[in-house]
Formats: structure tokens, sequence, C-alpha cells
């Protein structure tokens, strides 16, 4: 009988292959399941009556175990009274399954090569058993070959080294694993009172052990427990341990390998639970529960069970681990809307820790949007990777752009997949890298396998036992994230605090690589936007119109999960790419282009009026003899040379000159592109020593419309033989910045292209907008925290200003900046080897703009055209009846930044001021839509009335009539 759950994995996974090669049988996409099961049968019986006979058997290609097939059908007979093991290796992943069931993860990266068929086999138990076993046609990390994170290897082959039976003998494994521990305290504590202690003590023992005869290991091990039995003072640190998996839930492999990897990890950590009863197991995403209780149902129902006992702790509160710095606020509220509701439903209460271990840098928004998610608590180590400087805490409060603290903690191990030996829990890796001594003498203890799955073992549990309270360790407990922060919090009163966003010095190439996963992300973050306010209208203009609401549940589901933090920022396989657009490309676009052509509505933006309305509202153009273009839109002036730099570019309100004395803008560069190690994620500081000025003219500027409401000029420049940018330079009547629509054709090896804008503007920092908000950055140098951000994030737009003047930089799906001095730089595309080897080659479209300004930003309305460059009006043919608007904000300062349906009919308004009259009754609410009855809200005449602090995110329950 053929597991169910595997049946439906499979047959959609079939798909994808039309042959699959294993022990001499072809499978053709052709045949049914069934029919391969029956083939691999029938070929199974003729050479596996025992497993060893398939040892050294070869199979591939590279992650065809997208279409795994159960490869071996095993009948194994042993005798009783004795522990019994199939014993496993090799250089794939494969899972055991045993009477429909999975039932334990194999792995030899993972340490993972046995499975127990028997403890102790009872007379009256059948002796003999059948056995599936699933293998993959990929590693624990993958499928490259010569580095792990090279490109997959299509021709990369994978085999079976080992399959046998044995009898375990656990005395000789416990008097290994007490010989392990004792010779490295011996290392960590050499030259100390403590470190002789246990070389005498493994000595002696040596002396006592004779392998010739077992019944001498008992008073070797007896030895042993008097030395690790030797107590600690009560004023030790104490290390909270808790098994730890991380998953990445697209990689070096795809989405749906990474399903059989939860299964996989999981089963077995199930396994160990029931055998160690004290194991604490944490385990975070939302969206790989879903996938384990959609493909292994009895796995998912085991889980809750040991949920319910408190061994298996869902963590995070989020949809994915997702990156944190390139999603939107909205969707980061919606990562935790989805994650913490989700957790709920299944496990009856809420996540009270955020948990997001290996993300590339984390927004100063951040602590906001947890706390209004019901979430206190933070828990990371990924700033120990910093390049240059070195984080000076370990436990500290975080504190937000608008004041929010969360308490936050970096296990000092520097690690999530800490194996449990005495190097990770001793002086060297906690004790001594604890950097809050004295203000914290407890810390978190992340150990198990990770970033591919696999987690926990019983060789490390028993690492740990060991060390539970030993002399000259840190004291050492099985504990959960609860238990460590609250012991945190009862004595947080010394710890240090730091304010604004925690830069990972590392890793800053992800806010460039893989443009279009980038360009997809932004505009259905701006569709779903759209889908969900035009829906809302239409509740309010008709009764019969329905809410999409599990439509859109299932797409905002699939832009979380591409905001996984490996796929948006771009370091994954190219099959996880080609994965991640075909969800940008196919469902939200169409579910969003239906709603809006089938509800009469027109999205309403924030209306702009200019504070100089030109005299005409065409635009001129003047040809010079030089050969440069002249463009005028009564606002602004610009003057173009024939590569399409921007030789001046004047506010004419103020005649001011925007560009630098002697300088070009619109500058296109090109820079030397070679990290050190993590090609598709790093680019490195001296890159910036090998500019190179984009110059070559394949055709010159010309004018392409003039003396309309729009003008425009264009012209094409070869990057090299091989890569072009064709552009067309925008003017719009009446608009206050000149936009930039490209088009690169880019097919480069480790090059960077930017584009350069040097202005007539000097200022020691520049803004840059984040979720819900904006923050400053140095432009200069001055100190190595400054140098380490030489490559930084940001959303739709960034600015320079000093007093009375300034220049903005805005675009459409671009993250990445670089503001030195006075010379404000955009990151264009980036074109790494690996992971993808075809990372960002093709076409590219983007578009950026400059828009210079008087005064302060705010007050030039920068934010609110940043929000039109990247909320288009969508046009319809057609006469409305009346005139209609829902909804108006008195205050520029307010951005009305969503409106959606909650469950209970009512609808959610993020960040507004003051509202229409169609609701019949209001209240404040979380970010997780929960109301809050305490603060009053007050509605007049004329609306709502709210008060704001700076960056204060506010949500409205509105109930419509």
């Amino acid at each position: 009988v053929i597991p169910e759950a595997s049946l439906k994995m499979y047959e959609k996974s079939l798909e994808r292959v039309k042959v699959f090669k294993f022990l001499g049988i072809y499978f053709d996409a052709k045949l049914s399941w069934a029919e391969h099961i029956n083939k691999i049968v029938e070929k199974c019986q003729k050479v596996l009556n025992i497993m060893r006979c398939v040892s050294g058997v070869e199979w591939g290609a590279s992650f065809s175990s997208l279409k795994t097939i159960y490869v071996a059908l095993i009948r194994s007979v042993f005798d009783y009274g004795s522990a019994s093991k199939n014993l496993w290796e090799s250089d794939v992943e494969g899972m055991v399954w045993r009477d429909q069931q999975p039932v334990q993860g194999l792995t030899k990266e993972g340490e993972k090569t046995s499975y127990v068929l028997t403890e102790c086999l009872k007379d009256s138990e059948p002796h003999g058993i059948t056995l599936y076993v699933e293998l993959a046609c990929n590693g624990l990390f993958g499928a490259g070959n010569g580095s792990m994170i090279a490109a997959p290897d299509p021709n990369r082959k994978f085999t079976l080294q080992k399959a046998e039976l044995v009898v375990f003998n656990r005395d000789v494994r416990e008097l290994l694993t007490d010989f392990e521990m004792l010779v490295d305290i011996v290392k960590i504590l050499e030259g100390e009172q403590r470190g002789f202690q246990a070389l005498f003590t493994a000595n002696e023992m040596v002396n006592l052990c004779d392998p010739a005869n077992p019944s001498s290991f008992a008073a070797a091990q007896s030895l042993a427990q008097k030395f690790f039995a030797q107590k600690n003072g009560e004023s030790q640190h104490v290390v909270h341990a808790m098994g730890h998996c991380h998953i990445d839930s697209a990689w070096l492999w795809p989405y749906e390998e990474t399903i059989r990897k939860c299964a996989r990890s999981w089963v077995t950590v199930i396994r160990l639970m029931e055998k160690n009863p004290e194991f604490v197991f944490t385990c975070s995403q939302a969206q790989q529960f879903q996938w384990v209780k959609s493909w292994y149902p009895n796995l998912f129902s085991e889980i809750k069970q040991f949920v319910q006992k408190g061994q298996f702790i869902p963590v995070g509160g989020t949809w994915v681990e997702m990156d944190g710095n390139l999603p939107s606020g909205e969707s980061m509220v919606r990562q935790f809307l989805h994650g913490q509701n989700f957790f709920k439903d299944e496990f009856a209460h809420y996540c009270k820790e955020f948990w997001l271990p290996d993300t590339f840098g984390y927004s100063a928004q951040l602590p906001q949007i947890m706390k209004g998610c019901g979430i206190s608590r933070f828990l990371t180590q990924k700033i120990s990777w910093n390049l240059v400087n070195t984080f000076p805490h370990n436990t500290f409060f975080w504190e937000g752009i608008d004041g929010t603290q969360v308490l936050t903690h970096f296990p000092p191990g520097n690690s999530y997949e800490m194996k449990g030996k005495v190097e990770d829990v001793s002086l060297i890796n906690t004790v001594k890298n604890n950097k809050d001594k004295g203000r914290a003498n407890h810390s978190g203890f992340l150990f198990g396998f990770g970033d591919g799955g696999g987690g926990p073992t019983q060789l490390m549990l028993d690492r740990l036992q060991r060390v539970r309270d030993t002399d000259c360790l840190p004291k050492v407990q099985m504990s959960s994230p609860d238990v460590l922060f609250s012991q945190l919090e009862s004595d947080s009163s010394l710890l240090c605090t730091w304010v604004g966003e925690l830069f990972l010095e590392l890793h800053n190439g992800t806010y460039t690589t893989q443009a279009k996963i980038k360009l997809g992300n932004r505009q259905c973050e701006a569709l779903l936007h759209d889908v969900e306010v035009a829906s809302c209208l239409a509740l309010c203009k008709t009764d019969s119109f329905k809410y999409p609401a599990c439509k859109l549940q299932e797409l905002w589901r699939l832009l979380l999960l591409n905001q996984f933090h490996d796929v948006i920022p771009g370091s994954c396989i190219e099959m996880v790419v080609e994965d991640a657009l075909k969800y940008y490309d196919g469902k939200p676009v169409l579910l969003s282009a239906y709603f809006l052509l089938t509800i009469d509505f027109r999205r309403i933006s924030t209306q702009v009026t200019e504070t100089a309305e030109p005299k005409d509202s065409w635009v001129p153009f003047v040809i010079q003899v030089d050969g440069t273009i002249m463009m005028e839109n009564g606002l602004l002036k610009a003057k173009i040379d024939q590569t399409g730099r921007l030789m001046s570019l004047l506010l004419l309100q103020t005649n001011r000159e925007t560009i630098f004395e002697g300088c070009l803008g619109n500058q296109f560069t090109l820079f030397d592109d070679v990290p050190l190690y993590w090609d598709a994620w790093d680019v490195m500081d001296y890159h910036l020593q090998t500019r190179k000025p984009v110059i070559e003219v394949i055709e010159p500027a010309k004018v392409v419309r003039s003396g309309t409401h729009q003008g425009s000029v264009s012209f094409l420049l070869s990057i090299s033989g091989k890569s072009t940018i064709r552009q067309e330079i925008v003017l719009d009547a009446c608009c206050p910045y000149v936009k930039f629509n490209t088009q690169v054709d880019w097919e480069e090896s480790h090059k960077f292209l930017k584009v350069e804008f040097p202005v007539q503007v000097r200022s020691p920092n520049a803004t840059y907008e984040i979720q819900f908000g904006h923050l400053q950055r140095p432009t200069h140098r001055n100190t190595s925290w400054d140098w380490a951000r030489f490559e930084v994030w940001g959303h739709k737009w960034a600015d320079l200003s000093e007093h009375g003047f300034g220049v903005a930089l805005l675009n459409d799906s671009k993250y990445g900046y670089s503001i030195h001095e006075n010379i404000m730089t955009l990151s264009l595309l980036r074109a790494p080897k690996a992971p993808d080897a075809n990372a960002d080659m093709g076409h590219h479209n983007f578009t950026y703009a400059l828009m210079p300004h008087t005064g302060p930003f705010q007050d030039a309305l920068v934010i609110q055209y940043a929000y039109n460059l990247n909320f288009p009006l969508h046009v319809f043919h057609g006469v409305i009846s009346e005139p209609w608007s829902a909804f108006s904000v008195n205050s520029p300062a307010v951005i009305l930044e969503t409106v959606k349906q909650v469950p209970i009919h009512e609808m959610s308004v993020t960040s507004s001021n003051r509202f229409c009259p169609l609701c019949s009754a209001q209240t404040l609410c979380d970010l997780l839509e929960r109301p809050d009855s305490i603060i009053p809200v007050s509605k007049t005449t004329s609306g709502i009335s709210l008060t704001f602090k700076p960056f204060q995110i506010r949500s409205l329950l509105l109930i419509i009539k």
C-alpha cells in the first residue's frame, strides 16, 4: 500500500520529469504511480533480499528528487532480545516509511545514518518487517559540485554506500561519548585544574577498559559519571538549550524539496521526543507547518500532541522567516498576521517571540510591528556575521524608529546549529562571547543541524546531559524560549538599549541580485493593495459584491512565501527563481486585473496640488547647436547630452541648479563585482575601485515626443559587446521630477551596474524610506561603522537635503543605494554566478526618477510622489455617474496605507487620520486586528479624529453601514 500523502506529492511531481533511472529501470511519466511501484517491487525483490545488496548503486540526475520514487522494498529478519538497527550511508537525503507512515529521516551530513528497528524484540512480536526507503537526488545542501553554493549539477550522480542490519551496543556508544566530552574539556580548559582532572579521569578510564571484556566498561563509565556529577556554584552562567532545525523554505533546493525536508527532519524529532521526554524543540515558519499538515497529516497530528506536551514549540509568529529589509511595511504586517493566526488556529496560542536567526539585517520598524502583533521578544544571531564591526551586545533592548522597545537576545554561541560539544557550551563560545556579562547571566543555545534541515540527534542530547551541571562549565538546562526570555526579563534593569536598525555588514549585494524577483514583489504588493481597496469600495457600493477573502489569502501567502530570506534577496538557485516568478506572473496579476476591471472603480491616490502652476501644460524642446537637448515643463528645465546624461537640471522656482558643477547626472557606471565567497550575497567595498563609466553610444539622444502633455528623449548605450541600455527620459507636464524609463539587455559576468547623480547638496546624512517610515544614514565614512554602510538598502525613495533645498531619488523596483558625500547612486543590476549561474541574465525594465525640491522632503511631498510612481492610476474608459471619494486625510504627514476587510465583516484601515462617514461604529485595533477598547476613538461630523506620534502605525476597525 502506497502512503496517500506520497501519492499526492508524486503525482504532482511527475509532471516535471520525463525519464528517471534507478537500478536499471526507466520510469516514464506516462506510467501511473502504481505501475512505477510495481516495477520497483519486482526489481527490488530480486536484488534486495537484505539491504547490503544495494551498496554502491548510483542514480541521478540532480533534483530528480522532485519526482522522488520509493526506491527500495526492504524485508528485514532479525533475532529477538537485542537492539537492531538499519545502518545507512548515502550522499543523499532519505526517509524511512513503515506501516505507510514516515518514521525516520536519513542523512549522512546530518549524522542520521541509522533507523532503530527494535529496541528489544519480544517473542510475541513479528520477526520480519517491510520498510520503504525514499531517496532524494540531493544532499542536505542541494546538488552543487565543488562548492556548497555552486549551481546544481544536472549530471551529478548519487551513491548508496552502505545498507546493513546491525546490533547496537549502547554501552560502547555511551563510553565513546564520555571520552569525547572529557577530551574536549581537556583541550578547552588546558592548564587549568579542572582540565587536569578531566585528563586524569580519561586516563584512568583507558586503564580500566579492556575491549575484549565488555564487562569492564561499567567501571570506566562510573569514573566519567563521577566527574560530570561534580557540580557548579550558584552564580554560574546558565545555558538554555533548545533543539532547533533551521530549514530554508527554499535555497539550494526548490520549494517542493523543502516539504520533504520538513517531514524528514520533524519526524526524526518526534522519535527523539518519544525517547527523551525532557527534550524541547523550537520550530518556526507557519508555511512549513501548513505544508506538513497538507502532505503528511498523520505526522502533523503527532506534532500537535507534542505541542500540547510543551516539547514541540512553535515560535516566530510569521508565515516564513522573511527577509528583514526588502518587504514593504504592509507585507511585514501580513507575515505576522498570517503566521500568528495559523499558530492560534492550529495550536491555540500566539507566539510570544519573533524568531529570525538567518536574515540579512533587520529594519528599524520591526519593533513596532512586532509589538503591534503581540510579540515583545526577539531572537537572532545573524549580526554576529558582521564583516567589519563586532556588535556590542548579546542581550539588550532594541528600540525602533517610533520608540518601541523589544527585548532582544543574540545567543552568544553565534550559531543556530550548535552540536552540544564542550566547545559550544564552554567558556569559548558561550560564556566568553557573552558581551553583557554582569547584566545577563542566561543565554540561549540552539542545537541541531540546520539550513538544509536535519535537526538534533541523540548524540547531541547525550552530550548535553553529561554537562548539565558540571564544575567549570556553564549550567545547561533543557529549556524553552519562554523560560529563557522570562529569566532575562526578570533581571533586565541593567540592560543596554540599541536604537535604530540592526544593519548586517555583509550580504549587501542581496539588495540588488535577481532584479526580476524584486520587481515582481513590488508590483504584486501594489496590485494586492489595489484589489483590497477596490473590493472594500465595492462592498460600500453594492450589497451583492462578495469580498474575495479566500482568494486574497491564497495570493498573499504566495507573495509572503516569496519573501523568504533566500528568495526575495536572490540568494537561491535558478529553480527557485523560476517558481517565484511564476507566482508573480500568474495568479496575483490576473486576479487583480479581474477585480479592477469588473467593479467600476478608479483608485484614488493622494491628491497633490502643485505650488507653481506652469503657464502652459505642453513641454517645449530646444535643440542646441552642439547636439544637446533642452526639456522644460514650467517646474524643471533639463539639459541632456548625446549620451543621455544630465548636464543640468534647474529647479525653476528658485533657479537652483541640481547637478554638481563640472559633473554629469544619470551617469551609468560599471564595476567589477567579485566577492570573497558568497557570490549572490555579497558586494565587497573594493569593487568601488573598479568604476568604469558607460559612455559608448549606439544611438545618440533624440526627441521622441514634444509639444504635448509629455515630452521625452531616448538613446541607446553599449555596456559591452553583449549588453545594452535603452532609456527614455520623460518630463510630464506639471510633474516635479524627471523620469527615466530604462530597458537593459544584460549578459555580463561578475559585473555591477549603477547610475549616479552628483548633486549640489552638502549634508552629513541622507534619508532613506523604510517600512512605514524613514531613517538617516551618514554620507561620510568617518568610522568603521560608517564605512561598512558603503551599500545600503531603502525602498521607494532616498533623499539628500540641506537647509532649503534637496534632491530625492525615486524608483519603482530597486532597493540598493549608496549616497557618499554628494553623489547619489542607485544600484541596478548584478551578475553573480552562484548559486544561480544565470542570475539576472536577460531583459530588464525599470523606472527611476530625480526630484529636486525646496524645503524639507516632507513639505515637498516626496513621500506622496514616490507612492504615485509605484501605484500608477488604473485607467478605465466610460462615464462615472457621480464622482465619489471614500477617504480623505487632512494631513500630508499621514499616509492611508491599507484598506481591507477582516473576517468579522469589518474593514481595517492602517495609518489614517480622518475617515468618511460610511461606518456605524469604529474602534482602534492592533495589527492582528484585535479590538482595543481601552483607547477611545473620537468621531466628529467631518470624520474620525486621531493623533499620531512620529512613525506611529495605527489601525481602525470600522463597521460599515
